[in-house]
């Protein structure tokens, strides 16, 4: 199978990955990013039903247990958006409070994991797989809070604390797809891969990718997924090229705004010096009265 066939993930995920009998291929890649066995047991209800290209949100929330029988709920949003810090803040806050029963317990607060696998250029940074969670840290003595035996018992096991930390606070992933450069060589590097470009090794072992190269392909649609799906291409080349426009003519407008402070630097060291306006009309470009008027 050529990997031209494989469904893009981006759709894939608001699409098919929901079903549970796909539950193998997202189980797969939280088990390589959270480095411990994932489980799916339900895909919760979230914006992730709207169904149309210009829905505002794009998330979709699972409930998961790990290996040692804890339960959290994963988060994954794929967006490009000009507040994206503030939405996956949101995105997090949304989903503790959907998710918890009026007149519950705080107790009942579940530690939420965010995901977030951006298809847009964000912030500076050389690395393409980021990590942060909350910790709380001494003004004066520069230590981290640790949780008290008392605070542990009413959080849960000591186990649960030395594999959470005792943090229930939300931990965020982001994973800068478009930064991602390397050969793919380890598991989280061969999904970075699929994300990026579509592409599986035909003999890999990594969890999850194995079933995406089986059930991800064109070939599995019908007649209208394949339009739609085929739409959803043309959509975003669509954006794409006017984000990329935008930018381009951005750079433009720095560029000769840059070189306008640089003539107008010139401009005021050479009438410092006493030479005439019309030398220093030649030299920068600039008109009388912008000179007059320094």
């Amino acid at each position: 199978m050529n990997d031209s066939d494989l469904i893009r993930f981006d759709w894939a995920i608001k699409r098919m990955l929901r079903d549970k009998a796909n539950f193998g291929i997202l189980e797969g890649f939280f088990t390589v990013l959270l480095g411990r066995k994932i489980t799916i047991t339900e895909c919760l209800e979230s914006e992730s039903n709207q169904q149309t290209i210009a829905d505002k949100f794009n998330r979709v929330d699972m409930m998961v247990k790990d290996e040692f029988g804890e339960i959290f709920i994963v988060e994954v949003q794929l967006s490009r958006d000009l507040y994206f810090m503030q939405r996956i803040l949101f995105g997090t806050s949304k989903v503790i409070t959907e998710h918890i029963k009026l007149g519950d317990s705080y107790k009942n607060v579940k530690k939420v994991y965010s995901i977030n696998i951006l298809y847009f250029d964000l912030g500076r940074g050389k690395d393409y797989l980021y990590h942060g969670t909350t910790t709380f840290r001494g003004v004066f003595q520069n230590d981290v809070l640790d949780i008290v035996k008392r605070e542990r018992d009413f959080i849960d096991s000591e186990d649960v604390v030395r594999r959470v930390g005792g943090n229930i606070f939300p931990e965020y992933y982001l994973i800068r797809v478009n930064q991602f450069n390397e050969v793919a060589t380890t598991p989280i590097e061969e999904w970075i891969d699929f994300l990026k470009q579509g592409q599986i090794k035909r003999d890999t072992q990594t969890p999850g990718l194995q079933e995406a190269r089986e059930k991800l392909r064109v070939a599995r649609m019908n007649e209208n997924e394949r339009q739609e799906y085929y739409a959803h291409l043309d959509a975003l080349a669509t954006q794409n090229d006017t984000i990329e426009n935008y930018k381009s003519e951005g750079r433009k407008e720095g560029l000769a705004e840059g070189e306008r402070q640089k003539a107008l630097e010139i401009a005021k060291n050479m009438k410092s010096l006493g030479l005439p306006t019309e030398t220093i009309i030649q030299v920068t470009g600039l008109s009388k009265e912008e000179i007059d008027n320094m």
